[in-house]
């Protein structure tokens, strides 16, 4: 388009000359002594056009050939970015293809040629991390790092990636808390430092974590819920070895944490083998009341294997008192029946004892039933009797 208008400005011109030429009679004289040059004024006006064409196609010719080398050297330049960005394609192509070893090679080119090596070294990282060459992915990650490039975020993201991959959730940690100390914190990364700190058995971080997330959508609720059971039951856990530190973790934790059963559970466990009834006591009957679960049933019937006699046996009337009022609701709970049963054992009263094992089998034959009426017939001596019972409980064994 621009050498269309070109050559119809310069037709536009002759034609401008041309008419000039016909109406005007002018001349122009030149005088260098003795020489005289006459010319008209229209040939004059063509031989000073033709001149300065001349003289400036020659410039331009000079400009050319001086600036030649630069020329070359920024055609290589493009000639070199074009082959190496050729060459990151197919090294992501080959990458999501599975080819890895074509797609190191390839980040190798581009890391080799490209403008933007640390890119080419991450990504040939990635590459020999899943061939399982650990040693050639830590040293194309130094690479990347002495890049001198903008890929603080993605270096530290990589770190990270590759290393939950191989399990080495420490490592994956510091690489999360040290980009999030230095940058804003996006939610794929945190999702990133909730596996870490998860698999690291950080459980307060991984409880304050999951809240986190599931206020922001993030994460499924289903899933945040399964990490805080987890985070609660662990904590809960750590805590054992101190009556006094599980009685205030227990506390602490909200009505609604304190009825989930697996919380629940941790804790009465936790709880008997401290010693500390009341509390065990507590966390079952409030896990219970909202939600019925057979195994804090089953375990509602456990009590610390060092309690004095009379303390065992207040302990058990004050459960059966309990358990009798679910009862009410749940007559044909073959779990329900088996507990009373044990806590009457307990409490010493041999006839409820047997009933309610007995009345629990009518509805559900357990093993566990089974020795418990075989011991309560040793301890009353019926021999015949136990010995039924044992073998039964080996035949569903």
């Amino acid at each position: 388009m621009r050498l269309l208008f070109g050559l119809l400005a310069l037709f536009a011109a002759a034609l401008a000359l041309v008419i000039a030429g016909r109406v005007q009679n002018g001349y122009v004289l030149l005088v260098y002594p003795p020489y005289r040059v006459e010319l008209s004024l229209l040939f004059f006006a063509a031989l000073l056009g033709g001149g300065f064409a001349l003289v400036y196609g020659g410039l331009r010719l000079v400009s050319h050939a001086i600036a030649m080398p630069a020329y070359v050297r920024a055609y290589r330049a493009r000639r070199r970015a074009e082959q190496a960005h050729a060459s990151l394609a197919a090294s992501l192509q080959a990458y999501y293809e599975g080819r890895y070893a074509r797609a190191e090679k390839e980040a190798q080119l581009a890391y080799e040629t490209g403008p933007t090596p640390g890119l080419a070294a991450l990504l040939a990282a990635r590459a020999a991390h899943e061939m399982r060459d650990f040693e050639r992915r830590d040293r194309w990650l130094e690479r990347a790092e002495s890049a001198g490039e903008a890929l603080h975020t993605a270096r530290l993201v990589t770190r990270a990636e590759l290393a939950l991959d191989e399990r080495d959730f420490g490592g994956a940690r510091d690489a999360l808390r040290t980009l999030h100390g230095s940058g804003p914190r996006h939610i794929a990364t945190l999702r990133m430092l909730l596996r870490a700190e998860r698999g690291a058995g950080a459980w307060h971080e991984v409880l304050r974590l999951s809240n986190h997330l599931a206020k922001r959508d993030a994460i499924a609720p289903a899933m945040a819920h399964e990490y805080k059971v987890q985070a609660l039951v662990h904590l809960l856990q750590e805590a054992a070895g101190d009556r006094v530190a599980l009685g205030r973790r227990w506390h602490a934790l909200s009505s609604r944490e304190q009825a989930e059963a697996r919380v629940a559970l941790a804790a009465a466990r936790q709880a008997n083998e401290l010693g500390d009834v009341a509390l065990a006591r507590e966390a079952i009957e409030k896990a219970l009341a909202s939600e019925w679960t057979p195994a804090l049933a089953a375990l509602y019937a456990e009590l610390p294997a060092g309690m004095a006699p009379a303390a065992r046996s207040a302990e058990a009337l004050v459960r059966i008192e309990r358990a009798e009022r679910w009862l009410l609701e749940r007559e044909r709970d073959a779990q329900l029946l088996a507990t009373l049963g044990r806590l009457c054992v307990q409490a010493e009263l041999w006839g409820k004892a047997r009933s309610f094992l007995e009345a629990s089998l009518s509805f559900e034959e357990t093993r566990a039933a089974h020795l418990e009426l075989a011991h309560l017939a040793e301890r009353l001596g019926h021999a015949s009797d136990a010995q039924a019972h044992y073998r039964r409980a080996a035949e569903i064994a």
